[in-house]
């Protein structure tokens, strides 16, 4: 296993992270396609045996199940001042005002909720899912930087949302001598690349780490996008953010298959290699529900393209409408996708 810093921190996590959104208990309408925790421990064991270090898990997957499950098996499986674990907070977790959101009401439960479902007593990385236009960003990053000071937390981190509300939010932080964010999540992959036309040139300005989630696009890239999964036909999410752009992206999985075929690898090999390569990338967050899946993220370490492969791959692209920076209204009851 590779291993860098997280943005300019002194903290090592291993060049691909776990996700964790594939383990939790199914809920109706939301990540019905999850693993149960019997048939989610193994992940983690082979994760670990790997050399995978990184994990990332969030209070709305499977009504934070998904941070129970995680929680236990890293207790049981690793030591903890070894592993690195991230989480997240902003989906409601009940239908009611204060339940979700930035404000400092919420984060402070939120927190705490995620604190008791890991059975951990820091978090290592403590992300905001998503931009809140509803909570003045003054009282969002000194409520983080109050929860990395009570010891809740250790590093924040934020996920998609406009370069220009993150540089924003780093702005306030900076201003009032608050805790700055060291890492982004965004949206990376051969089929979704617009966030490398403003966020990972701001990301890398600012010295700040990016973990990619969905680096496979939500597995388009692994197999002909006739080919259809239980995971494609019951992911709601998924189906918002890529529901407009099949044709377009249809030229790009035939070049990653071309070259997998050409290699002798995997797809997903080679859609994994493209984004380790670009110099802006920490760690993709990967998602396994197969030992293969997994297998074939570490596999995808040891995979260099060349220029004409990399030019291959790139070449299809056509620009797209932004998405999933924030979520379907059924998902927080208050927003909507912008498409």
């Amino acid at each position: 296993m590779q291993y860098t810093r997280l943005g300019q921190t002194g903290l090592r996590v291993s060049r691909l992270c776990l996700g964790c959104m594939t383990y939790g208990i199914a809920q109706k309408g939301q990540h019905e396609w999850t693993l149960d925790e019997e048939s989610s421990r193994p992940f983690f064991r082979q994760a670990l045996e790997a050399g995978i270090n990184f994990f990332d898990t969030a209070n709305g997957y499977s009504a934070g199940t998904s941070e129970e499950i995680t929680g236990r098996a890293l207790k049981d499986f690793a030591r903890r001042d070894e592993v690195v674990i991230a989480t997240k907070g902003f989906i409601p977790w009940r239908n009611a005002p204060n339940t979700g959101g930035l404000s400092r009401k919420a984060l402070f439960q939120a927190v705490d909720d995620s604190l008791r479902r890991l059975g951990t007593d820091y978090i290592d990385l403590y992300q905001i899912h998503r931009f809140d236009a509803e909570t003045p960003v003054e009282e969002t990053m000194e409520a983080l930087h109050d929860i990395v000071k009570a010891g809740k937390a250790l590093y924040i981190g934020a996920s998609s949302m406009a370069a220009w509300q993150f540089s924003k939010m780093q702005y306030v932080a900076s201003a009032n001598g608050w805790t700055r964010f060291v890492s982004m999540q965004p949206q990376v992959n051969l089929i979704y690349r617009e966030e490398e036309r403003e966020m990972l040139p701001l990301c890398a300005d600012m010295g700040v780490g990016v973990i990619p989630w969905s680096p496979l696009a939500r597995g388009k890239l692994t197999r002909p996008l006739d080919v259809k999964t239980a995971r494609s036909e019951t992911d709601q999410f998924g189906k918002a953010i890529y529901a407009k752009t099949a044709d377009q992206d249809a030229a790009v999985v035939d070049a990653v298959l071309k070259i997998a075929s050409a290699r002798g690898v995997p797809p997903a090999q080679i859609a994994l290699a493209w984004l380790l390569a670009k110099p802006e990338i920490t760690a993709p967050i990967i998602g396994a529900s197969k030992p293969a899946q997994l297998d074939d993220a570490v596999a995808a370490l040891d995979v260099t393209l060349d220029t004409d492969e990399i030019a291959a791959l790139e070449a299809p692209y056509a620009p797209h409408a932004v998405t999933g920076v924030t979520f379907p209204s059924r998902f927080t009851g208050r927003v909507s996708v912008l498409s």
